[in-house]
This record gives C-alpha cells, sequence and structure tokens, in this order.
C-alpha cells in the first residue's frame, strides 16, 4: 500500500500529463481527500467512490480523487496499475467537467446507466 504522499505524487504526475486547456474554469482544483467514499446506492460499503467532479454556486468547480478509496480497491495492486486508474479517474472526472462547461451530460448518462446496472444485479 502506497502513502498518501506517494499518491499525492502519482496523482500530480497524472495531472501533468493532461493538457493545460482541459483545466480551464476548474476554480477549485484537483484535491486530494483522505476517506473512503461510498456510492450512496451500494449495497453495503462494496461500491466506492474514486473520483468526484463538483460543480456549485458557492465553491465554483473542483475535482476530489478519494485516497481511502483507492486503497480500499487497489490497495494491493501495483504502482504501474495504481497510476494508470488514477489517471483513468482524473480523466473521467475532467470529462464530467468539460461536459458541465459545454452543457452537455452523456457521462453523466452512462455513469447513471452503470448504477442501474448494478442496481439490477443486488
Amino acid at each position: 500500500m502506497v502513502s498518501m504522499e506517494e499518491f499525492r505524487e502519482y496523482l500530480d504526475e497524472a495531472c501533468e500529463q493532461i493538457p493545460e486547456e482541459y483545466y480551464g474554469e476548474l476554480n477549485g482544483g484537483v484535491l486530494l481527500r483522505e476517506e473512503v467514499k461510498i456510492h450512496p446506492k451500494s449495497n453495503g460499503d462494496e461500491l466506492k467512490i474514486m473520483g468526484e467532479y463538483v460543480y456549485s454556486r458557492t465553491m465554483g468547480r473542483l475535482i476530489y480523487i478519494y485516497y481511502g478509496s483507492f486503497m480500499a480497491v487497489y490497495g494491493e495492486a501495483s504502482k504501474e496499475l495504481l497510476k494508470r486508474e488514477i489517471k483513468h479517474t482524473l480523466e473521467h472526472e475532467l470529462t464530467h467537467h468539460l461536459e458541465s462547461l459545454a452543457g452537455e451530460k452523456d457521462l453523466e448518462i452512462a455513469d447513471e446507466i452503470q448504477i442501474h446496472r448494478y442496481l439490477e444485479r443486488k
């Protein structure tokens, strides 16, 4: 399991690999949070939220990445896999950001379909 500091380095590396213009209007930036975040529709604690795009009138636009969720799912994974998953999650949340700016909801709809399929399996 990697430390939160090491994880932060991996997240910083992932952020640097993405073109700067994708961060436009993301005034709150990309924030690392320590906790495990469980999806509200999860069966118990099996469905963890790795990242979250937030837009609010008071806080603006920001992305949370949940270290605890990553460690719960990928704590024993190789560093290479962990880095790939961090980048994948960051790209996913940035897509939410860009779609929000464009007034689109394609990824939001795709996420809802995925949750619906999960709930059908319960």
